[in-house]
């Protein structure tokens, strides 16, 4: 039988308790007339699978496979029409349902998925059936364990940027605060690909350096309480300026930056690392920044995304690699770098052992 890997209940209040990784035999799964069969080969982690392992996050369930992210091969169909169609391309899953085509919000109750009773279909499972709708044909330039990173963290930065950062545009000045994260990065790339002048924070002078080396102009440390300054010296004195800030640590981002900002400039908040919430004084107001908040994406903006990627020829940002979803141990290992922020991209699992999910279908 194939295997997935989910939780196992451990008794403790939400924040407290950590659940640990269980292994288990599922039954081989069937596609029903619109769903194709993927063997997958690799899966990523997020912030949220922790979230789940605490009890902190909506409708944990024990005995759905973890991860949202997902990638693998088209192996068979409910139908053989769909068969035809699919069989044998890589395949990226989209990370959640409920969200089609609007740029407000979704239609209809959001769900990502793995790890909840909401949307069972985790990716840290061998083999997994889905509807056609959910998935896009890889970008062939990619392997399975780069692809298996986009959904959620490329996803949700691509909306953050693109749809939700109204003067992000070629020669604009703009900061993305926490880079190391996979979000932050993702926006980095897209950014730099689009001519924009990105500025960054982080916790360490070797973060920086990375983020330079992927194209970021310059850098601050975002522990100096001076940093505000020590950006605006770096900005060119013909846009001294900033345009607009993507931002996952929240707290107090808008007063740190507003001075930096153009009057009528743009903040993007897709999390609050730092703190649960955001204040805005008065001199924000003053300014007429905006403030806009935003999550993960819709299934438009998932495919724009990765044509994007397939046309610009974007790699992802890879940090660490477990090779095997029986290992547990490991996995565990993979955790504890993201509990401890010590990543610098994505954390990945390549459920496949035997390495073919490092080769290209192109």
């Amino acid at each position: 039988m194939p295997y997935a890997v989910t939780i196992k209940e451990s008794p403790g209040n939400p924040g407290k308790v950590y659940h640990p990784l269980h292994l288990k035999d599922v039954p081989m799964p069937r596609p029903s007339e619109h769903q194709v069969l993927i063997r997958l080969e690799a899966a990523a982690l997020n912030h949220r699978d922790i979230f789940i392992r605490r009890s902190l996050y909506p409708g944990v369930a024990f005995d759905v496979p973890l991860f949202a992210d997902g990638c693998g091969v088209v192996e068979g169909a409910g139908t053989e029409e769909l068969a035809q169609k699919w069989r044998g391309k890589r395949v990226v899953l989209t990370p959640g349902q409920g969200w089609e085509i609007s740029s407000l919000g979704p239609e209809r109750s959001y769900t990502v998925r793995g790890g909840t009773r909401n949307a069972p279909e985790g990716t840290l499972q061998e083999w997994i059936a889905v509807d056609e709708r959910e998935i896009e044909e890889a970008p062939g330039h990619l392997t399975a364990i780069e692809a298996a990173s986009l959904p959620l963290t490329g996803l949700t930065a691509w909306r953050a940027l693109m749809t939700k950062g109204e003067n992000a545009a070629t020669g604009s000045n703009i900061l993305i605060t926490g880079a190391g994260g996979g979000v932050a990065l993702m926006a980095l790339l897209y950014a730099v690909h689009m001519g924009i002048n990105v500025y960054v924070n982080a916790a360490s002078p070797e973060r920086i350096s990375q983020a330079m080396a992927m194209g970021a102009k310059g850098g601050v440390l975002f522990q100096d309480s001076e940093w505000p300054a020590k950006l605006k010296a770096m900005l060119p004195e013909e846009r001294n300026y900033l345009d607009s800030v993507i931002d996952g640590a929240g707290a107090d981002i808008v007063a740190k930056t507003m001075k930096l900002l153009k009057h009528g400039g743009t903040i993007v908040s897709y999390g609050m690392t730092t703190g649960p919430s955001v204040a805005v004084p008065m001199g924000a107001v003053m300014r007429n920044l905006q403030f806009h908040g935003t999550t993960t994406g819709s299934r438009r903006e998932f495919a724009e995304m990765l044509s994007y990627i397939k046309e610009k020829k974007i790699f992802p940002i890879i940090s660490n690699v477990v090779r095997g979803i029986t290992n547990l141990n490991a996995l565990d290992e993979l955790f504890a770098t993201m509990r401890k922020g010590e990543q610098f991209g994505k954390l990945v699992v390549e459920i496949d052992e035997t390495g073919q999910s490092k080769k290209s279908k192109m």
